[in-house]
């Protein structure tokens, strides 16, 4: 769900990243006062960092749809290391992703971390996840996980209309965008709640070692097979073109 600068307008790029620049230095704030950058809790930070760039770059096909999906990654970092330290992570990894693997646009840089960071790891995960955990973790992590992508999902919607360049009907758009990202979140959030049914149950140290290793194992192996079927994102622009020029 990364957006490319073709997407997006010069205000509304300027106007998110304002908005995103806002929030990540809030979290720095928080995560200094909560002792985040501790030498206990750095080295899970960057693993977690580390295991979400990994997996992101490994697309799934979604059945019966020729389209594929990703893990986003927002609510797993913030129920492992929490909110404020998870969208300094997340923020990392678009970054990264952004200026070394033109995987989404610089101008689209402060969109794609609200969507993808904001919007998961400081309001569905205080709001939804973290009450409902205490409950029934793995209805949490599905609930949230959806939740986010469909959020993330109108906000690329929304962004996209406001921008007013690319030419999308929004309509069309927001119905090809809504229902595959609700079969990617649906998919993201059995494979989130097993994660962290593992990681809860083992020591700190043992759940670090375990996430480098995924994350090796994401990057070098499972990358090799990953989906080349076009993205949710892109799967809905076809779609949204394809209804336009009806």
């Amino acid at each position: 769900m990364h957006m490319s600068d073709d997407l997006i307008s010069p205000a509304v790029g300027i106007a998110m990243c304002a908005v995103s620049a806002v929030a990540i230095a809030y979290s720095v704030k928080k995560s200094v006062k909560g002792e985040c950058f501790s030498k206990e809790k750095l080295p899970m930070m960057a693993v977690m960092s580390a295991f979400i760039f990994a997996a992101q770059m490994v697309n799934f096909a979604i059945p019966q749809t020729g389209s594929s999906g990703h893990i986003t990654g927002g609510i797993l970092l913030a129920a492992m290391i929490g909110a404020f330290p998870a969208l300094l992570s997340m923020s990392l990894v678009l970054v990264v992703q952004c200026l070394f693997f033109a995987d989404g646009g610089l101008l689209a840089l402060g969109c794609n971390i609200f969507n993808l960071g904001v919007i998961p790891c400081l309001i569905v995960y205080p709001l939804v996840f973290e009450p409902l955990a205490k409950r029934n973790m793995a209805l949490a992590s599905v609930l949230s996980v959806v939740l986010g992508l469909q959020l993330g999902a109108l906000g690329v919607v929304l962004q996209t209309y406001a921008s007013g360049i690319a030419g999308l009907p929004f309509a069309a758009f927001a119905a090809s965008m809504l229902p595959i990202h609700l079969a990617i979140g649906a998919l993201e959030g059995v494979a989130t709640a097993v994660v962290l049914y593992f990681a809860y149950a083992v020591h700190a140290k043992k759940a670090a070692l375990a996430f480098a290793l995924m994350a090796l194992l994401f990057g070098g192996v499972l990358s090799q097979f990953a989906s080349q079927a076009p993205d949710g994102l892109e799967w809905s622009i076809e779609k949204a073109e394809s209804h336009g020029k009806q």
